[in-house]
């Protein structure tokens, strides 16, 4: 229920405890899974005491227990262990402290967990984050390498000796942090968000050594596979040794088995890579070789030909038909050039005899009247009416006289 309270009228804190506590009260048992991270059983006490820890996030709640009750599973149960408590929420007044009171401890087994493992398995893939179209590829020669792996551990040797080894130049980039226990998830989510945000990082790592199937349930935590498949950076998985899979295997780029495996897969061999540009270069030197002898025999080949060795025989060869072709198409222009001037002689003569200047020439005149009208009859001309007479060679005026 809501209260009543202003900065004239507060509630004491200890009014604010003990309504806490009555909420809390109110609450039934639940059963609540997380890992053991402190256990403190001091001698001839009745009440253990306990820490229980999420694995996924930074987030813990006390538990207490009667002895009896935690006796019952002490020869099972120790510090990291997995365990599901049935317990009811308790407050405590003058502390002001939530905590859990257990009346049953079981401890997951390791059936139990892979049961669980698989189960996620099956969610993710469902969603598609362990899809072999979703992974990218590893560069052929990263610059740098980002390495998240136990500090001073027999992973982090394995990775950095043999991939100094394989390629002297390469670097890293190295981020140690737990990599089992209630800060493993944390810590590595962290360490390979921080990398990822690097662009110079090519391609990142996570390895770890073998161990238990406790050992390695941080590498199968939703949070941690959700994380690395949001990478936009490749990453290679190096888990454990070759038996072991966690789920980290599905969703990475590339599973390695071991570390060692890891640098072998990352980083190229330069002896192996300097042999192999060699015998590139040896494949290339014989394809050319081999090109050039073959156009060289083509070639001699070419210039063996006759056309080559007598390449003036060909034109000597059709000289005569040119020469034979030029005097027919000469005489066959001259034959039309011939008929042509006869066609325009007679032509010319036609109308030469019949045009008014040769009949004028036979001694004929044309009689015009002073507006130019041609006098074709008699009664056209008046009397002593003027006309212009056209001959051969020139032209007069004479005059009509009419004729009884």
């Amino acid at each position: 229920m809501a209260l009543n309270t202003s900065a004239d009228a507060p509630l004491p804190v200890g009014q604010v405890s003990r309504l806490i506590g009555g909420w809390i009260d109110r609450l039934g048992a639940v059963w609540v899974e997380g890992q053991i991270t402190q256990l403190s059983r001091r001698p001839g006490a009745g009440v253990v005491f306990m820490t229980l820890r999420d694995p996924s996030h930074d987030i813990s709640v006390s538990v207490t227990c009667y002895r009896q009750v935690f006796d019952a599973v002490a020869d099972v149960v120790s510090e990291g262990a997995r365990v599901v408590v049935h317990a009811k929420p308790e407050w405590y007044a003058p502390r002001g402290q939530l905590s859990l009171r257990a009346a049953e401890i079981r401890p997951v087994g390791v059936g139990e967990l892979l049961a669980r493992i698989e189960q996620l398995k099956k969610s993710l893939a469902a969603e598609g984050l362990f899809a072999a179209g979703r992974k990218k590829t590893l560069p052929f020669l990263p610059q740098l390498i980002g390495l998240v792996t136990g500090r001073a551990s027999a992973a982090e040797r394995d990775v950095l000796e043999n991939a100094r080894h394989r390629w002297p130049a390469v670097r890293f980039e190295v981020r140690t942090v737990p990599v089992q226990g209630v800060h493993a998830v944390p810590q590595v989510v962290q360490a390979v968000q921080e990398l990822d945000a690097l662009d110079e990082v090519d391609v990142i790592i996570v390895a770890r050594g073998g161990g238990s199937v406790e050992d390695l349930l941080p590498f199968s935590d939703e949070q941690l596979i959700r994380a690395v498949a949001s990478c936009r950076t490749p990453v290679v998985s190096a888990i454990g040794h070759e038996p072991d899979n966690p789920l980290l295997d599905y969703v990475a780029d590339l599973r390695a088995s071991t570390p060692t495996d890891a640098a072998k897969k990352v980083v190229p061999d330069v002896g192996e890579e300097y042999e192999r540009v060699r015998a590139l270069r040896e494949r290339a030197r014989r394809c050319m070789d081999a090109f050039l002898e073959r156009e060289d025999r083509g070639l001699a080949h070419a210039l063996g030909r006759p056309s080559m060795e007598h390449p003036h025989r060909m034109v000597e060869e059709r000289e005569e038909q040119v020469s034979a072709l030029a005097d027919r198409a000469r005489r066959t222009l001259g034959h039309l050039l011939d008929r042509a001037s006869s066609e325009l002689t007679h032509t010319h003569a036609r109308v030469v005899a019949l045009s008014p200047a040769a009949t004028l020439q036979r001694g004929y005149a044309v009689l015009q009247k002073a507006d130019g009208a041609v006098v074709r009859a008699p009664e056209e001309v008046g009397a002593d009416e003027e006309l212009r007479a056209r001959v051969a060679e020139g032209e007069f005026t004479v005059r009509a006289e009419r004729t009884a």
